[in-house]
């Protein structure tokens, strides 16, 4: 585990807490101690396999943890969440540690990234999530996952027509995508999109970096 200083860990902490406290969420100690871990643990592997860009401490609580949490305060209340191209396991693993209850599915299609995802789910002692390591077109015909899921989830992980269209197979009848994007969202809303689902886009601004983030949701239509 990466040895960060007393002084370091009481910074990433504070970032984290006051962060989202800027963004009307709490986290608490034990969260917030779960997310370091999480955050440490990044950090190690990241020396080995491709997990991440953002490698400085803070950053790392700002544009991975409180972006995650935010997003994550847009959900309604689903039970049932799918994070596909999980990666270093954002937004999944936050969701899951800011809600004990929702079973959380992680899939990625890189074999080391899962491997890294079950070490952490392994670390933390978190039940009823699972990481799967898979392209997500093959899973779309699984029993397992096809029509199983209230809510869809993803950052960053292909353009939004795209990833309506992976995502959907996973929903079951009344569940919702929800789509993480930076700035530009508006310009990936497609007519056909438009035409398929209720769309509503929601808004929030990373308290440090002060940078826009979007979370678009989307409802098939009756």
């Amino acid at each position: 585990m990466t040895i960060l200083s007393e002084q370091s860990v009481r910074e990433f902490k504070h970032h984290l807490i006051n962060g989202s406290n800027a963004l009307g969420i709490k986290v608490s100690d034990h969260q917030s101690e779960q997310m370091l871990v999480h955050s440490k643990e990044l950090m190690v592997w990241n020396k080995k396999i491709n997990l991440t860009a953002i490698k400085k401490p803070l950053q790392i609580a700002e544009k991975h943890f409180i972006d995650s949490i935010a997003a994550a305060s847009f959900l309604g209340n689903e039970q049932s969440v799918i994070d596909l191209g999980s990666g270093g396991g954002f937004p999944g693993i936050p969701i899951k540690i800011m809600n004990p209850s929702v079973n959380v599915v992680l899939i990625d299609s890189s074999r080391k990234k899962i491997n890294f995802l079950k070490h952490i789910i392994r670390m933390l002692d978190l039940d009823t999530i699972d990481a799967i390591h898979s392209r997500v077109e093959d899973l779309h015909e699984n029993n397992v996952y096809k029509n199983k899921f209230d809510a869809v989830i993803s950052r960053a992980f292909t353009d939004l027509s795209k990833f309506v269209k992976l995502a959907a197979p996973f929903l079951n009848k009344k569940g919702a995508i929800y789509a993480m994007k930076g700035k530009n969202a508006d310009q990936e809303i497609t007519p056909e999109i438009l035409e398929q689902y209720n769309l509503t886009t929601d808004h929030y601004r990373l308290p440090f970096e002060k940078s826009n983030r979007y979370v678009i949701k989307l409802s098939a239509k009756s």
